[in-house]
């Protein structure tokens, strides 16, 4: 049995204005990690309505060339209603009691995780209880020394203090930005740490093996036992940031499997998020020369 990187969560169509776009950051982890690591060994999980769109789904995955495990399940394909303001500023209506809230723990599934090396997740696939409760089963049935990356990702009102706890405990790996560091720090009662602070403390009290926190344009850090890894934030044209940071933990997450160290992973991520940024959509291919850093 092949050893699985996996993106482990929502599968959904963000509707703009302009039309719609297949979206998720699972699917965006899962592409990025099998441009370095190979697209045989990556797979994105989630689950599918018995729906148009689903089929849709399915052919933009294929045309990707990435692998997928998405049950159909009788619940609408998940979708994100973004409008814009009068200023030109997004606004999200991320529809409930869809397919991606109801993930199944299939022996598939179960299969994948028994025999994956790294996973990727995050706490809005968690909002509803059977998604919730089968993330974690997955999770706990992982080998030891799978890699267990939760990349936050905050979204509106759809996480919980509880839940938050619940995935720092199950991985050893946390993504962070510096917004939703501020958000954590007041939920468990430390607003008055500096961020690097925030982030040791993290790090310990979890048991992490590493915290990654990102700052926008103000660089990025890598915070490990005793280490830390600061890149600054390169300079680019920017043509639009979707999937740049899931660019980012697939490229890292790849380099870090492959043996590099933490700074040379750290060093690509950024670079391969750069290139993302200016590039149209979440899944441009990745240039050789960024690919010829993890051999």
């Amino acid at each position: 049995m092949k050893q699985y990187v996996v993106g482990l969560g929502e599968a959904l169509w963000d509707c703009l204005p302009e039309g719609k776009k297949l979206g998720g950051a699972p699917a965006n982890f899962a592409y990025h990690a099998g441009q370095f690591l190979g697209s045989d060994n990556t797979i994105a999980i989630s689950a599918l309505g018995n729906d148009a769109l689903a089929d849709e789904t399915e052919q933009s995955l294929k045309e990707h060339g990435l692998q997928y495990m998405m049950p159909r399940v009788p619940y609408p394909t998940g979708t994100v209603q973004v409008t814009l303001t009068g200023d030109g500023i997004p606004t999200y209506d991320i529809k409930e009691n869809v397919a991606w809230d109801n993930i199944p723990f299939t022996p598939e599934i179960e299969e994948i995780a028994r025999n994956c090396r790294a996973v990727c997740f995050g706490s809005l696939a968690q909002r509803n209880i059977v998604s919730r409760e089968n993330i974690q089963r997955f999770l706990d049935a992982t080998p030891k020394e799978c890699k267990k990356i939760f990349d936050i990702n905050l979204r509106q009102q759809f996480y919980t203090k509880e839940i938050i706890q619940e995935s720092l405990r199950r991985c050893n790996i946390l993504k962070i930005n510096d917004e939703e560091l501020v958000l954590i720090g007041r939920m468990f009662g430390y607003p008055g740490l500096d961020i690097e602070n925030k982030c040791w403390l993290i790090l310990g009290k979890y048991n992490l093996d590493m915290l990654v926190l990102t700052c926008g344009t103000n660089g990025s850090y890598v915070f490990s036992p005793g280490a830390m890894s600061f890149q600054e934030t390169p300079k680019v044209k920017v043509a639009d940031t979707v999937g740049a940071g899931d660019s980012f933990t697939g490229s890292f997450c790849a380099a870090i499997l492959a043996g590099k160290p933490v700074s040379e992973a750290h060093k690509l991520a950024v670079e391969v998020s750069a290139f993302v940024c200016t590039q149209n959509g979440a899944m441009p291919t990745i240039t050789p020369d960024l690919l010829g850093r993890v051999k």
